[in-house]
C-alpha cells in the first residue's frame, strides 16, 4: 500500500461486477458491510456507479483501495464488458477517486480465492469424498458464459489462475452426445463447452435433442426448461436437464485432471444450485470420474455446489489480505 494509512484502520471497495448487475460493498477492519446490488442500466459507467455507492456509504472517508471482480476478460487491469457500455480501467478509477491501489480480478479468480475459506455449510456436497490438505482446488461454473479458475494453495505465496475453458471444444461421451454436437455445429460451426453449459447453453440442449428426436417443442427459456424438467412435464425439457449434469460432469473432470485438482472441484454459478438435488441423482458423478486408467484417481477428489451467495466477496477479501496487504 502507498498511504501512510494503515489498511485495518481504512475502508476498501469490494466489488462483484457482471453485464446486467453489480454488487457492491466496503471492508473495514477486515468485516465485510452490507452488499448493495446496482442494475448496470441504470448507470452510464462504472466511475457514476462507483460515486453513488460511495456517496451514499463513504462520505467523507473514501475507501483506501479497490478490488473488483468482474465478469470477463482482464488486460493490464482493465476490462470491457461485451453486454453492457461498462468499462473497468484501474488506472482510470485509481485517479478520480483517489485510490492508492486499484485491482481488477476476473470473477472467477476472485471465486477461486474464496474457496479455502469456504465452510461446510456454504457448500451442498456431490459425494461424500473429502479433499486433500494443500492440493489445488477448482472453480468452474455455468452462467451466462462457463467460468474456470484454480487456486493453488501455499503458505507465503497462494496465487490462482483463471482460464478461458468455456471456449475450449465440447467434447462429448456418447453416441447421442455426437448427434447433439452435430446438430450444434450445423448451427455455430465451433462448439465450445459454454454453448452447452451456460444458461443459454441448455436452451440450445433443449432445441438440438429435440431436433435429433425428431418432436416439435414449445418455446422455452433455461428456466422455464428447468421448471419443465423438474416438474416432469415435458420430456424434452426432462432429457436437457440430465445432458446437462452429465457433460458438466465430464468437463469438470477433465478439468480436474488438467488441475489435479484435488482439493475438490467446486461449481458455482445461479444456474446449478437451483437444481443441486438433480445433479446430484444424475449421471455427473458418474462422468467426472469416468477417464478411463485414471477413474480411481478422480473417484477420489470431491465435487460439491457453492452455495453462499457471497462468495466472491471472500474471496475479493482473500485476495486483498493475502496479495494487496502484505
Amino acid at each position: 500500500m502507498t498511504s501512510g494509512r494503515t489498511a485495518t484502520e481504512n475502508r476498501v471497495l469490494l466489488a462483484d461486477i457482471g453485464g446486467t448487475n453489480a454488487r457492491f460493498a466496503l471492508m473495514e477492519r477486515d468485516e465485510i458491510g452490507p452488499i448493495e446490488h446496482l442494475k448496470v442500466a441504470d448507470y452510464s459507467s462504472t466511475t457514476d456507479a462507483i460515486a453513488a455507492f460511495q456517496n451514499r456509504h463513504a462520505a467523507g472517508r473514501p475507501p483506501l483501495a479497490a478490488i473488483l471482480g468482474v465478469a470477463g476478460t482482464v488486460q493490464d487491469n482493465r476490462c470491457t464488458f461485451t453486454n453492457s457500455p461498462w468499462i473497468i480501467d484501474g488506472a482510470e478509477l485509481q485517479k478520480m477517486f483517489g485510490f492508492a491501489t486499484v485491482h481488477v480480478l476476473n470473477d472467477f479468480e476472485a471465486l477461486a480465492w474464496s474457496l479455502p475459506a469456504l465452510q461446510p455449510s456454504d457448500l451442498f456436497p456431490v459425494g461424500t469424498q473429502r479433499p486433500a490438505s494443500g492440493a489445488p482446488m477448482l472453480a468452474v461454473g455455468p452462467g451466462t458464459g462457463f467460468g474456470t479458475a484454480c487456486f493453488f494453495p501455499h503458505a507465503t505465496a497462494p496465487f490462482a489462475v483463471v482460464t478461458e475453458a468455456g471456449h475450449a471444444t465440447l467434447p462429448a461421451t456418447s453416441e447421442r452426445e455426437d448427434q447433439v454436437i452435430a446438430q450444434l455445429r450445423r448451427r455455430f460451426g465451433h462448439v465450445s463447452i459454454e454453448r452447452v453449459l451456460s444458461g443459454s447453453g441448455l436452451e440450445n440442449l433443449y432445441w438440438a435433442l429435440a431436433a435429433v428426436d425428431g418432436v416439435t417443442a414449445p418455446e422455452r427459456d433455461a428456466a422455464g426448461i428447468t421448471g419443465a424438467a423438474l416438474d416432469g412435464s415435458c420430456s424434452v425439457s426432462h432429457a436437457a436437464l440430465d445432458m446437462f449434469c452429465s457433460l458438466l460432469g465430464a468437463v469438470a473432470g477433465n478439468l480436474a485432471l488438467t488441475f489435479c485438482a484435488q482439493g475438490g472441484v467446486y461449481i458455482a454459478g445461479g444456474i446449478v444450485p437451483r437444481f443441486a438435488d438433480r445433479l446430484a441423482a444424475s449421471d455427473f458423478r458418474t462422468q467426472f470420474e469416468s477417464k478411463g486408467r485414471f477413474q480411481s484417481y478422480l473417484r477420489n477428489i470431491p465435487t460439491s455446489i457453492i452455495v453462499r451467495p457471497d462468495a466472491s466477496f471472500a474471496g475479493l477479501k482473500a485476495f486483498f489480505e493475502r496479495q494487496v496487504r502484505r
